[in-house]
């Protein structure tokens, strides 16, 4: 005979039903700033290869995402663990996986129910932003658009520059003969006077001993000059910009399609290497976008290649080989540079050093990377303390200074940068 539950047990056990099922509906998303900052790190981190806020991607365009599931907690159950929930059989779990040539998303395990509230919170208040009007769709400048002095005013200051010049000449030769013919009038001797009328050839101008040292003197100047700088270049490869086995666009991935650097470049955040992306983290798209042009299409082949994907299959070979990338960057051995102590304690960004990798199709070494490049940026920098956990004792310490720059906490100090 089975034992029948108390009253108040199964009272007891109903209402805790309810207040858990009442929990999971209730969750609302946050609108207060702090939380679509937070929301919009965390997109920007992690969901923005794949999706855009206003348009398809990789994945859905995630405006409106909240009224299109089933519910906020749904959405909170997908993130964390979307094979799970499509493997419950739920409806428009598998409408979502089967109209996405069934492309899993990335589980996030991790993620507290407070983050992923905060990423529906920025998407939702990101979804409702008017965007701006594109650059150069207005008409109230005429001169080409663009920041620095127009074409035209630059051609103008040419054309001014050889006037005056011209009338230098001119005002020099009205001087000579205003010379000469007061010098007609004095009783000059012969000598003088052949002087005063000697007439100048090309002949004697290059045989004068003012011209030969002046000749000798601007040879010897070039010469030490280039002697300099070629010594002052030993090691340095600032433009540097080879051909790489793959034609990888840091203009369409970076800019086009805006992905994080980081997303790729994973070390940046944690060590000294910011590292070489493997083809792993390229085929978390690459295993779904396979089409484009012949050239795109051939340069994806290379990365099936390299990691042993067959996409008339959709499964790997094993047969793998490395992509021979062409280092670019390269300090000397003796110094020492830790990417993470740069972009993830000091906030510096990767285009600071880098330059607009966005919009490079081969990438190039753009700064100088030297010695002194890095010194002068000690100089300049502002230690960015403002809300940075890691330096929050470092302006009570240096309390008479109301911004500090790298120097002053140590920058410059030789072992920092050479062990």
């Amino acid at each position: 005979m089975k034992k029948r539950l108390s009253r108040p047990v199964t009272i007891l056990t109903l209402a805790l039903v309810f207040f858990f099922n009442f929990s999971l509906s209730a969750q609302e998303i946050p609108t207060d700033e702090a939380a679509i900052k937070a929301g919009e790190a965390l997109f920007n981190g992690n969901c923005k290869s794949c999706h855009r806020v206003k348009q398809k991607l990789v994945g859905p365009a995630l405006a409106g995402v909240e009224d299109r599931a089933p519910s906020v907690s749904w959405i909170i159950s997908w993130v964390r663990n979307p094979a799970k929930v499509i493997a419950s059989g739920d409806e428009y779990a598998n409408k979502i996986y089967n109209e996405y040539n069934k492309s899993q998303m990335t589980a996030f395990t991790s993620y507290t129910d407070e983050q992923i509230l905060s990423i529906l919170a920025y998407v939702k208040a990101d979804a409702a932003r008017v965007d701006a009007p594109a650059p150069g769709t207005t008409t109230a400048d005429n001169t080409g658009g663009g920041a620095g002095v127009p074409s035209g005013y630059l051609n103008a200051i040419l054309i001014g520059l050889v006037v005056i010049l011209v009338l230098l000449l001119i005002i020099l030769s009205l001087i000579i003969n205003a010379l000469k013919k007061y010098l007609d009038q004095k009783d000059l001797t012969e000598d003088e006077k052949e002087v005063v009328h000697s007439k100048y050839t090309f002949n004697t101008i290059i045989k004068s001993s003012g011209f030969i040292f002046i000749v000798i003197f601007l040879v010897a100047s070039i010469t030490f000059k280039n002697v300099i700088d070629g010594l002052y270049s030993i090691g340095i490869q600032q433009n540097y910009q080879p051909k790489q086995p793959i034609a990888f666009s840091h203009k369409i991935h970076a800019g086009q399609y805006e992905i994080e650097c980081r997303y790729c470049h994973t070390g940046a955040l944690k060590g000294k290497q910011a590292n070489i992306p493997s083809a792993n983290i390229c085929m978390n798209c690459h295993s779904q976008i396979r089409e484009g042009t012949n050239t795109g299409t051939t340069e994806i082949s290379k990365i099936y290649a390299a990691i042993g994907y067959d996409p008339a299959t959709g499964s790997y070979t094993g047969k793998q080989k490395p992509i021979e990338w062409v280092r670019i960057h390269n300090l000397p051995d003796l110094a020492y540079f830790n990417h993470a102590q740069h972009n993830n304690v000091g906030g510096i960004e990767c285009q600071t050093c880098h330059g607009p990798i966005e919009e490079m199709d081969v990438v190039k070494q753009y700064s100088l990377l030297t010695m002194g490049w890095c010194i002068d940026c000690h100089r300049k920098t502002d230690v960015n303390t403002k809300g940075n956990e890691y330096y929050d004792k470092l302006l009570e310490l240096h309390n008479s200074k109301k911004s500090l720059k790298v120097e002053d906490i140590g920058g410059l100090e030789c072992a920092k940068c050479h062990y």
